[in-house]
């Protein structure tokens, strides 16, 4: 039985198949198009910090084999092997992308699909069409990620750069191409030579091969004075039987030993003894930078130019395209003043400032910097809601309207104290940036599952998750408990904390300042842990640590807490 999968679902693959070594295939085209099929295995951070990883047609397998390109086969543009167990612990994520070689648009293909085939049954389908996509030049298809088990995810995302930007955008390396000048040096050789340089006198491109050397002593009177010499260099022009094979058709300069030559079947990024992934044959036109990217919780500060930053979808920063300079000739000009150490030819304003860029990678929550998130209405065309006043900058065609919490949400929050009467629903089709006073924002994605947030910490949502008060019973509390908000459903959450958050594992003896609780798994047991006595009220002098929350539940339950009391 196959199962189909929409753009954003994911699955446990043990509910797919118990089979772990399976087949890929992805099928895409597009009028006039070419595509690379690549896939990438990254670490925990969402890096290539293993070039080996990187399957392509230059590289068709990882050292162990557990990734196997298999080539074209079975109606599928490209396929590949993936032999789960056999992949090594240090590769979290398997991502598979097409990328076209040329020019075109993600727009223009027809459709296609990613499939898993098990024991020669398919058992999962994702299918797509070029009406999802604008002008992305690339698209990641879907992941395999490990998460208690190996799970599949359907992606569907759009990139707008090619495969070198995705290469980057995973933090891997592409090797410019080396100027092809000084290969054409053998051609110049002098006539006295010999049979040697026979090689250096090849035919233009589209002549015949040495026969057509024949004519060649017409221009012989051009060396003016001594004629005698001008017989001699005549049998150089025919190749003894022991001279060096002529060119290739196609005529030109060969290159000299030990130059790159790159793949014959379109621009790609062919492995070099030495150093990373090869250029493409042509090299970009110069142009502007790339948008830069920015790092992980954790991790502080920003990455200079051309390295790139933590990628999306896991409650971290997304990783745009590589910054990059503009082309250098032979007097590349220096560095603006202010720009880092080692920002190469990109001078000006822009070189300055290129590493506060955002991301062009299109998704429906995108965080552009630890403080700023990005909500794309322009994806599923589902409304957002968001804090009032949290909204610093708009793009498109976007409408705010007041929401209230309703009458017996209303009644609820004037009883408790909790809940979010204060939202604003943001419609239409567009990009929203959202911030509140420069808090670490953090997106939450929920799958039908659930979780319970203090409502100060509740930055925006998806209008799709629903939400209600949940009561904390304690003891000599005054009113007798306390209250947080559930929500639940499929959505986002977008969290706010103040310095870096801290997840922990709940165990039966895990107790919590409840000023500092950010959020708890749904499934977990809260109760309030109250040591208050009379003799601690009665003299000045008490910790001031009266009242915590503990957490019991059941295993993979946690809670969730900043280094700040509010």
């Amino acid at each position: 039985m196959v199962t189909h999968f929409q753009r954003g679902r994911k699955a446990r693959l043990s509910d797919l198949t118990l089979g772990t070594d399976l087949y890929v295939g992805v099928q895409i085209a597009g009028p006039g198009l070419v595509f690379d099929i690549s896939c990438f295995g990254l670490d925990q951070a969402e890096q290539l910090s293993d070039d080996r990883y990187f399957i392509f047609y230059n590289q068709p397998k990882s050292p162990e084999e557990s990734l196997q390109l298999l080539g074209a086969q079975a109606g599928d543009t490209e396929s590949f092997r993936v032999t789960l167990d056999s992949v090594p612990a240090s590769i979290d994520r398997l991502a598979f992308t097409a990328s076209i070689d040329g020019d075109g648009t993600m727009a223009q293909v027809g459709p296609g699909y990613l499939r898993i085939v098990a024991g020669g049954d398919e058992v999962a389908r994702y299918a797509f069409d070029g009406s999802e996509f604008t002008t992305e030049r690339a698209v990641m298809l879907g992941d395999f990620y490990r998460k208690d088990g190996w799970r599949f995810a359907a992606v569907g995302q759009g990139f707008d750069g090619g495969l070198a930007a995705l290469l980057r955008h995973f933090g891997g390396e592409v090797a410019e191409e080396e100027p092809p000048a000084p290969a054409a040096a053998p051609g110049f050789a002098p006539p006295g030579g010999g049979p040697p340089a026979a090689p250096g006198f090849a035919p233009p491109p589209g002549a015949a091969a040495p026969p057509q050397a024949a004519p060649a002593p017409a221009p012989i009177p051009q060396p003016a004075p001594p004629p005698a010499p001008t017989p001699q260099p005549a049998p150089s022009f025919t190749p003894p039987p022991a001279a060096p094979a002529p060119p290739a058709p196609g005529g030109g300069y060969a290159p000299p030993p030990g130059a790159p030559v790159p793949p014959g079947g379109g621009g790609g990024f062919p492995v070099q003894p030495g150093q990373g992934f090869g250029a493409p044959p042509m090299a970009p036109a110069p142009g502007p930078p790339q948008p830069g990217a920015f790092p992980p919780p954790g991790q502080g500060g920003y990455p200079p130019p051309g390295q790139p930053g933590f990628p999306p979808g896991q409650g971290g920063f997304p990783p745009p395209g590589q910054g990059g300079g503009y082309g250098a000739g032979p007097t590349a000009p220096m560095p603006a003043m202010g720009a880092p150490a080692g920002a190469g030819a990109a001078g000006g304003v822009m070189g300055a400032l290129d590493k506060y860029r955002g991301s062009d990678e299109r998704r429906r929550w995108a965080l552009q910097n630890p403080q700023l998130v990005r909500a794309d209405l322009g994806i599923d065309g589902q409304p957002v809601m968001a804090r009032q006043g949290s909204m610093v900058l708009y793009q498109g065609d976007i409408d705010f309207g007041f929401k209230g919490g309703g009458l017996m949400r209303r009644a609820t929050t004037w009883a408790t104290g909790e809940g979010l009467p204060s939202m604003m629903r943001c419609t239409g089709d567009g990009q929203v940036y959202l911030a509140e006073e420069a808090s670490r924002l953090h997106p939450v994605e929920l799958q039908g599952d659930a979780i319970c947030v203090a409502s100060q910490h509740v930055l925006a949502f998806d209008e799709s998750l629903e939400y209600e008060v949940r009561r904390i019973d304690g003891h000599g509390l005054p009113g007798g408990s306390l209250f947080a908000l559930q929500f639940s459903g499929h959505g986002t959450l977008v969290v706010t904390t103040q310095g870096e958050p801290l997840v922990l594992p709940v165990t039966p003896m895990t107790f919590a300042d409840a000023n500092a609780v950010i959020a708890w798994s749904a499934a977990a047991q809260v109760l309030v842990a109250n040591q208050v006595r009379v003799r601690r009220q009665a003299f000045p002098g008490h910790s001031g640590e009266a009242t915590q929350l503990q957490f019991r539940g059941a295993p993979g339950s946690f809670a969730i807490v900043q280094p700040y009391e509010i």
